[in-house]
């Protein structure tokens, strides 16, 4: 099998597009989670912190001279991120955890018997009183 033709049967495999579309919505709803954090959450935790901003701790290495601008370590920016990562995850988390309740419960039913082996097994059972 030449190597073009087994990465086109991986490239178009339902998995990989399933995996990209993911990705893409994944990227899309980090978005809207940094959102609701930065515009939604914080403001009010800074607020309770005494007028906090996270976003904008940060220690000064260097100061600034001239044109050259001030060398700092962003701490606040890296709390901002970290917050986003926990929200991220704790919703990934209670949408895994309701697709495992809903997959759980099409496991516990009882799979119907087919018509087909209903009627085999009348048939059977009729030969077997005939015998």
């Amino acid at each position: 099998m030449s190597m073009v033709k087994e990465f086109k049967e991986f490239a178009v495999r339902g998995n990989v597009v399933d995996m990209a579309v993911g990705i893409i919505i994944g990227a899309a709803f980090g978005k809207i989670v940094s959102s609701v954090v930065a515009d939604v959450i914080m403001p009010p935790i800074g607020l309770v912190l005494g007028g906090v901003d996270f976003s904008n701790l940060a220690i000064v290495l260097k100061a600034a001279v001239d044109q050259i601008p001030a060398v700092t370590l962003n701490y606040g920016k890296f709390i901002q991120t970290v917050i986003d990562f926990l929200i991220i995850a704790f919703a990934i988390f209670l949408l895994v955890k309701g697709i495992n309740t809903l997959k759980r419960k099409e496991e516990e039913k009882p799979a119907e018997t087919p018509k087909q082996e209903i009627l085999l097994a009348e048939i059977r059972d009729l030969l077997k009183q005939k015998k």
